[in-house]
């Protein structure tokens, strides 16, 4: 029996049919595709296996925040850090920089970053910078060895003393809030921009400074820090005017 098209439409009906991806022949039998196994496709001979997957990285903030409320006392939460392996910081410091002064002091200080010398010696302001700091504090009649409590934000000193990364701020911010509910001061001051963006969330210390302000459940009052003050001297009067408003602040807590 002839077929009913002409050879040039039964041509472009098998092109229309390619096009739609019909490029298989059928077979001379049914075969039930719904009987056949699953089987796994086998690689071939001498192909490379597939990579495992990799496993999901943990986000540093999680494990940061775990392992801070998991500290139940100063120690546990310096060995805490000291067992904190996401910071790059890390690898290149000399000293893990934990804190100075007395144990439950009303006044907090929280500094930057360690520099040289904190990192050498594993203390927050041992430089120039903590001799200008301990003459402050002495003007209102403070001492870090009687009624100061000093911690960095960042425990480990940046390579060539550059400012802190948000990441790495962000990834120690736990610990520095776990750090404040042990210590129980009851003011905090915050020695610079980078103090201010972990503890208040905003930068601008000339705009900040001698204002307070409230984190954490504290009075917070940011500063001039004393690194900036040996730069900029003429800052001092200003620096001096804080001072005194912690004073008063600290009398009427009292």
């Amino acid at each position: 029996m002839e077929s009913a098209l002409d050879y040039w439409s039964a041509r472009a009906l098998l092109e229309w049919q390619a096009e739609l991806g019909a490029t298989e022949a059928l077979c001379d039998a049914p075969v039930d595709r719904y009987a056949l196994e699953q089987a796994v496709p086998k690689p071939k001979p001498g192909a490379a296996p597939a990579p495992p997957l990799k496993p999901k990285e943990a986000d540093p903030v999680d494990v940061a925040r775990k392992a801070a409320k998991g500290a139940a006392s100063l120690p546990a939460l310096r060995d805490a850090l000291a067992g904190f392996s996401h910071c790059e910081l890390k690898r290149g410091a000399r000293n893990l920089v934990f804190s100075d002064g007395q144990t439950g002091a009303r006044v907090m200080i929280i500094g930057e970053a360690p520099g040289r010398d904190e990192d050498l010696q594993g203390k927050p302001f041992v430089g120039r910078a903590g001799q200008l700091l301990d003459k402050m504090l002495e003007a209102i009649g403070l001492s870090r060895a009687e009624s100061v409590y000093i911690t960095n934000v960042l425990p480990w000193r940046p390579p060539q003393n550059r400012d802190p990364l948000p990441a790495e701020i962000a990834m120690l911010a736990p610990f520095l809030e776990r750090h404040v509910a042990l210590a129980e001061p009851d003011v905090l001051v915050l020695m610079g921009n980078i103090s201010c963006q972990a503890v208040l969330g905003k930068r601008g210390i000339t705009r900040l400074r001698g204002q307070w302000n409230q984190a954490w459940g504290k009075p917070v009052m940011p500063m001039f820090h004393p690194a900036y003050l040996l730069r900029q001297p003429q800052q001092k009067r200003q620096a001096w005017g804080d001072l005194l408003e912690l004073k008063a602040r600290l009398g009427a807590l009292s």
